[in-house]
């Protein structure tokens, strides 16, 4: 999942990016509105933590934006207007939830992810396909019973791969969901982490290479 977080308060911004990133989602930052504009026109979120007194282009009117141009994530705005009103207000804009600060990040990475399952085709709560399961909650991982320990990106792009229920998934797509922008897109990550989760995995191979297209499980 590739999440954008609009924080124009820098240390809780890249705190917020920080945790979401253990948890193996794909973050990027913006510290004003017109930073979240641009990087929504160039790349495809699933979920937007958006703040709603931003400089330069109020957070209202990013999301006003987004939703005129039906943009296909999901927002969340996170901002210290807690009142009746100002979540009356938010919803009304079209923003998909609301949650004020000050918040407990373990509520936060449950409407993240809330959301995340809402900003595409309904998937089930436990992944499961070959004999592996993936639990996104409990960021957990079986293989025929057996416990896998995956590292962070490792379980970032078997969920890409489960998530995609058979098809084909291109290294593209992987950088796209289980990197951030600051990836280079010539890189060989994609490869070599492939090849370590493939060995995590364990015989027999589940994950399969289409040559000049990409990968399937």
């Amino acid at each position: 999942m590739r999440v954008l977080v609009v924080e124009d308060e820098r240390v809780l911004a890249d705190a917020i990016a920080t945790g979401l990133r253990r948890e193996a989602l794909a973050v990027d930052v913006a510290y004003d509105g017109a930073g979240a504009l641009e990087r929504a026109g160039v790349n495809e979120y699933d979920v937007i933590v958006l703040d709603r007194d931003l400089p330069k282009v109020h957070g209202d009117d990013v999301c006003a934006e987004l939703v005129a141009k039906r943009y296909p994530a999901r927002i969340i705005m996170l901002t210290a207007a807690g009142e009746l009103d100002d979540k009356v207000e938010g919803l009304s804009i079209g923003a998909d939830d609301y949650l004020p600060k000050p918040f407990a990040f373990a509520e936060l990475i449950a409407r993240v992810r809330a959301l995340g399952r809402r900003a595409a085709a309904p998937l089930p709560p436990v992944l499961e396909r070959a004999g592996i399961a993936l639990d996104p909650a409990r960021r957990e991982v079986l293989r025929d019973g057996r416990e896998v320990e995956l590292t962070r990106k490792e379980f970032a792009v078997l969920e890409v791969l489960l998530s995609a229920d058979g098809a084909v998934v291109s290294s593209e797509q992987l950088l796209e969901k289980a990197w951030d922008e600051h990836i280079d897109p010539f890189t060989n990550v994609v490869r070599v982490t492939m090849m370590t989760l493939r060995k995590k995995l364990g015989d027999p191979p589940v994950i399969e290479t289409v040559p000049g297209v990409g990968y399937r499980l």
